[in-house]
Order: structure tokens, then sequence, then C-alpha cells
């Protein structure tokens, strides 16, 4: 029988943008592992190249590279993290710019057939399709799960009065846009659902939030999906929501224990009790 990659002590990792891919290569070396990262263009951040064994460049809309860039160093057992603006496949002209191969074509006229074009929808056909090239993608919270949110309060900085009455409202909205794939957060203030998460992602529905609700006070609320597959768009937080959390009027921060990612955890609750951001961990 054929020994899995992590068997062989080799990771696969396909990285986007931000902090995560850093993250999960520097946990994946400590646990002994040889890392082979295959970067999608545009999006994965150079400085990735120091801290995995080998590095490629792949093009965004051609998954046949991933997999032979990876398949040619030994690779199975694959972590995909790092965000991808989704909003960039409804770009005009999108077949000559990102020049597809047959098998993100395969993916997204046949796997995808008949079907909505929603996040999970579109990740698991990516991920069937790796998969039929020899590729599986992982729990993508196996190597840094010393970055997962507890349960409770985080921060030294308390949060107000009024977050305990705005979580119980906002938490079941947030669970039912996980369920019906829309989004991971809402915010809310005074039992009153302010900006609602879509296709634009978190960073941009805070500002909306913030623009919305001058007054400021309100409470971010970012949770996962119901039976979210861990493997991908596991909901993350980082200094940068913490900043423009600041930026635009928010008080607290609430994030799912166990479920999401603080990035950087401990620089990131010590900028939340720097700039008076309350965060909860919550089951």
């Amino acid at each position: 029988m054929k020994k899995d990659s992590t068997q062989n002590k080799t990771l696969g990792l396909i990285a986007g943008y931000g902090r995560l891919p850093f993250l999960v290569a520097q946990g994946a070396k400590a646990a002994g592992l040889k890392v082979i990262c295959a970067g999608l263009a545009d999006n994965a951040d150079a400085g990735l190249r120091n801290e995995v064994d080998k590095f490629y460049t792949v093009p965004l809309a051609r998954p046949g590279c991933w997999i032979r860039k990876l398949r040619k160093n030994g690779v199975t057992d694959t972590i995909m993290v790092g965000a991808v603006t989704k909003s960039r496949i409804y770009t005009p002209w999108r077949i000559v710019k990102f020049l597809p191969d047959w098998r993100a074509i395969r993916t997204w006229y046949w796997r995808l057939r008949k079907k909505d074009k929603r996040n999970d929808t579109l990740l698991n056909a990516l991920a069937e399709e790796l998969s039929s090239g020899g590729i599986i993608l992982q729990d993508s919270t196996k190597y840094c799960q010393q970055h997962l949110a507890t349960e409770g309060v985080l921060t030294k900085c308390q949060p107000p009065s009024s977050a305990q009455a705005d979580i119980e409202f906002g938490w079941p909205i947030v669970k039912k846009l996980g369920e019906l794939d829309i989004g991971q957060a809402v915010a809310v203030r005074e039992r009153e659902v302010i900006a609602v998460e879509a296709i634009e992602g978190t960073a941009k529905m805070i500002e909306r939030a913030g623009q919305l609700c001058k007054k400021g006070g309100w409470t971010l609320i970012k949770a996962e999906k119901p039976n979210q597959d861990m493997r991908f768009d596991v909901p993350c937080v980082g200094a940068e929501t913490i900043k423009s959390l600041s930026q635009n009027g928010a008080r607290c921060l609430v994030i799912e224990a166990d479920k999401t990612i603080i990035i950087d955890k401990p620089q990131t609750l010590e900028l939340a009790d720097k700039l008076n951001i309350a965060v909860i961990g919550y089951k």
C-alpha cells in the first residue's frame, strides 16, 4: 500500500495571500515535515519562500500545474490556505485573463454544472479535482492549533455591558448566514443588524458597518458555518481585523471558540487591548 505524504514527512501547501500560510508552514516544519509550496501567482507572499523547502509560483487558474509541482516532490497530503479574492472570478474577459487549464475548465463547467457558485460548492469541486490528480486536502488547522480561539474573554479589555444582548441576538443570525453559505460575519448594535458579510469579505464589510454606524460601539460576530469543512474557508481574524474595527468604531469582536484562527494570536490580542477592542471566544 502506498504511504501518504505526511508519513513520508512531506506536506504540500497551496498558498494564497496573508499570514496564515506562514503559520501553517512554520507549524509543519516544527513537526518535522518537509514543506513543498505552490504559491498562487499575484496572491502568495514572496517571503513564504524562506519558510518552506521548495516554493513554486503557480498560475491561479491552472490547478493542473499545482498538481504537477506537488506530485513531482512526492506530495499527497496538502493544506490549502490563504485568501484569494473570489470577486476576481467575476471580471470581464476572465477566460483570456486567467488562461485556465483543462482541469480548471472541467471544474467550472463540468463539476459545477447546474450548481451554484457559493464558496462551499466551488471549493468542494476544486478539492474533488485535486483528489483526482492525487492531491488530498487536509484539515487546514492541523499545524496551527495554538492560534485557535479559546472560550471566554481573551483580552484584558472587557466587553461593554450591551455586548451580551447583541451576541445573543446576532449569533443565530450569523449561523444562518453560514448555513446559507452567504458569509461568516455580521455587525450588530443594540440588537439591530448593521451589515452582513457577502462576497466582499469581512474587511470590506467592517468598513461598510463603520460608514453606516457613525455612532460606533458596535459588535462584529464571526463564526464558522454549520458542518464547516475544516479543509478550507476556516474563519480567521488578525491584526488587520483589529485595526479596521478600531478605525470603524467597533467595540467588540466575537469569534467562535475552537473554530476560528487568530493570526499571530499573542500579538493580535495585545493590539486589541491597546486599541480597546474586547475579543470574546464564544460557543
